[in-house]
């Protein structure tokens, strides 16, 4: 087994870290250095291309195009440094005690600099079973760039046998997260001067109608915990994240914005949670401010939708990982992750394993350890190995 030199990787990191590619930026700059890197090695990959141009996936593959392969999925884009207390440059890596600093080290520009670092190593293996790299975008605001790239995976004509996402999880390996659905609610009320506020239509103070039937199901919810769960927290969640409303002390507001979301256990549970409260909110809130004016209400819009993620544990993708890693123990997360997406879209069987912890992911002065990667670096090592038999 033969892994790559801890400076390769670094080196490979500091050049993915310098990239901003905070998701309202184009990762195009990115995916051309990742291109002419690969095409260093003879290794070249298909773009799948959002509709403004300005973002890209990439989905290459080493090894034979005819036979099903595994996959080893990762994305590019990160979440944004502004407003965190950083000690230094977000996007200039920074090595102290063993631990490598910059936006993305852990989540996930750390798992993919691991997996190209180990390019060379999958050319010259000779691979009787192809690895594929799957590289998305925009997966911090809803596992966006992932899908078009699947929808492309699963036209061809071989499908993968199975997917490695590459997440921090310390290199456990995850067979199931929480999916996610979350929804915007606009309430449009009446505005008025304050002095006369009857008159007026409160769209903060119905909002906060909502808000209470969100918490007040959020607690049932955490009622029904599971017993001998294998998730940190053995419930489905329901949260009030977003509230903004009013324009003046003296002004009646007539709107207010609500973005809330439940993160569920089952496949469907979080869109089926959020639709039974957009459902009672029409019924028992809407009915009164129409009565107020007919002009007000609640319109209600999907801000993102994931599935949940619930690989068998004795599912072969489980142990081709658990083989990988060295280790015989799984989990499950309450972070999602564009693994169920790849089981839900493309039918192709997915766990969660990869560097660092997700305590670090969004944090000013995320982290990833050099041993983390080293221990990321194996788990490949081993896969190019299974692969080449």
């Amino acid at each position: 087994m033969q892994t790559p030199r801890p400076d390769l990787i670094r080196k490979m990191l500091a050049d993915l870290v310098a990239f901003d590619t905070v998701s309202d930026r184009s990762n195009l700059p990115l995916i051309d250095y990742i291109e002419r890197y690969l095409a260093s090695f003879g290794v070249s990959g298909e773009r799948v291309v959002d509709d403004t141009g300005q973002k890209s996936s990439l989905w290459v593959t080493i090894g034979p195009r005819d036979k099903a392969g595994l996959v080893l999925s990762g994305h590019t884009d990160v979440v944004p440094v502004a407003g965190q207390d950083w000690t230094h440059n977000p996007f200039e890596l920074v090595e102290r005690d063993g631990k490598l600093y910059g936006r993305g080290t852990t989540d996930m520009k750390g798992f993919v600099a691991v997996c190209l670092a180990m390019v060379p190593e999958m050319v010259d293996a000779g691979l009787k079973t192809p690895i594929h790299l799957a590289i998305s975008y925009d997966e911090e605001i809803g596992c966006v760039g992932v899908r078009p790239m699947l929808r492309e995976v699963a036209r061809k004509s071989v499908k993968p046998l199975g997917c490695f996402v590459g997440e921090p999880t310390r290199m456990q390996v995850i067979i199931g997260h929480k999916g996610k659905h979350g929804v915007r609610a606009t309430f449009r009320g009446l505005a008025r001067h304050s002095s006369i506020a009857p008159d007026g239509v409160n769209a903060i103070e119905y909002a906060a109608d909502l808000i209470s039937e969100i918490r007040r199901r959020a607690a049932l919810l955490a009622a029904d915990a599971e017993q001998n769960s294998l998730y940190d927290v053995p419930h489905s969640t329901l949260l009030t994240s977003i509230v903004h409303g009013g324009a003046a002390l003296n002004i009646v507001p007539d709107q207010c914005v609500v973005e809330f979301e439940c993160r569920g256990i089952g496949i469907t549970e979080s869109r089926q949670v959020t639709d039974a409260i957009v459902a009672w909110a029409k019924a028992e809130i809407e009915p009164k401010m129409r009565a107020r004016h007919p002009d007000c209400g609640i319109d209600f819009a999907e801000i993102l939708d994931y599935p949940a993620l619930d690989t068998a544990a004795d599912a072969p993708i489980v142990t081709l990982a658990k083989q990988f890693a060295g280790r015989n123990d799984h989990a499950k997360v309450a972070f999602g992750t564009e693994a169920s997406l790849f089981t839900s879209m493309a039918d192709v069987p997915s766990v969660v394993i990869g560097p660092g912890g997700i305590a670090q992911a969004h944090t000013p002065d995320e982290f990833v350890e050099i041993s983390q990667l080293e221990a990321c670096g194996d788990f490949v090592a081993r896969l190019i190995a299974h692969c080449a038999k």
